[in-house]
């Protein structure tokens, strides 16, 4: 390959990037509206238009309470102000990770590990770009993720024959779900929340390029074995999420053993220890 086609198979992949990336914050734009609508504990008045952004960001109660810093709390009038004004300590930058990453849209401020990444409005978002906008409605229960190996099935051909429409999971062989998807979906949700029309990786002060790092970052650096368990754990449960619980992720050690490949495989051994031993 010579460097002219180098550089022209370059552009094609970057084009290719940013017609699914403007894809999915169009499909974004609408349905992350709707779901604030719907929110039962941030409830706007009046609602979001699901076309129109610029009645979004910090101007709005609903959407800036999930844009608040985590640290802060949206619902003292200080913060507010403070924000709006942008003064010293109330500046939103990307060295807060805001509330709609955590479960509940609440951090805990003496553990802020504790329920991060785990914010309905975020696996909603990830199952509606990987898993279809229909999927986004079951993300509930711990483990009822969609059941994607039969929606696999579904998408080969429907029962007339007409083959489907394939979800971008299938499409890509997509069985697990990776830090940094996570973190691409959640500067997908923090951009659909804000008032901005078009996309920028610098908004105001908030830099979403070093946002995306920061994710990916508390993902993949863990500080120690400890940190990594927790984190291995969190992948498990965003999997079951978006993928479904496998029977077999709850079989525990013991039956495995009895089963009869694990069966087999150790009566060889005795057989052959028994067999050296005898020699």
């Amino acid at each position: 390959m010579d460097y002219d086609e180098y550089t022209h198979m370059l552009k094609m992949l970057r084009q290719g990037a940013d017609m699914a990336r403007g894809d999915d914050t169009a499909k974004l734009k609408g349905l992350v509206a709707e779901w604030v609508n719907m929110d039962s504990e941030a409830t706007p008045d009046p609602r979001i238009d699901c076309d129109d952004k610029h009645y979004r960001g910090f101007i709005n109660d609903a959407c800036g309470r999930l844009l608040c810093p985590a640290e802060l709390d949206w619902n003292d009038p200080i913060v507010k102000a403070g924000i709006h004004n942008r003064s010293d300590g109330y500046l939103v930058t990307d060295l807060s990770f805001p509330a709609f990453l955590y479960e509940r849209y609440t951090a805990n401020a003496h553990n802020l590990e504790e329920g991060l990444f785990k914010g309905k409005i975020l696996v909603q978002a990830y199952k509606a770009v990987f898993t279809s906008p229909s999927s986004a409605k079951d993300v509930e229960a711990d483990g009822d993720g969609a059941d994607v190996t039969a929606s696999n099935r579904r998408a080969q051909k429907s029962c007339n024959g007409i083959k489907v429409k394939k979800h971008v999971a299938h499409i890509i062989r997509m069985k697990k779900v990776t830090p940094r998807s996570i973190a691409y979906i959640a500067c997908q949700v923090r951009f659909a929340l804000s008032s901005v029309t078009s996309w920028r990786t610098v908004d105001g002060d908030f830099d979403y390029v070093q946002f995306w790092r920061a994710i990916v970052d508390f993902f993949e650096k863990p500080p120690g074995r400890t940190a990594r368990r927790r984190v291995d754990m969190l992948i498990e449960w965003w999997t079951r999420k978006v993928f479904g619980r496998r029977g077999r992720d709850d079989i525990s050690s013991a039956s495995k053993a009895t089963m009869s490949v694990n069966a087999l495989a150790r009566q060889r051994e005795e057989l052959a220890d028994a067999e050296f031993d005898s020699n």
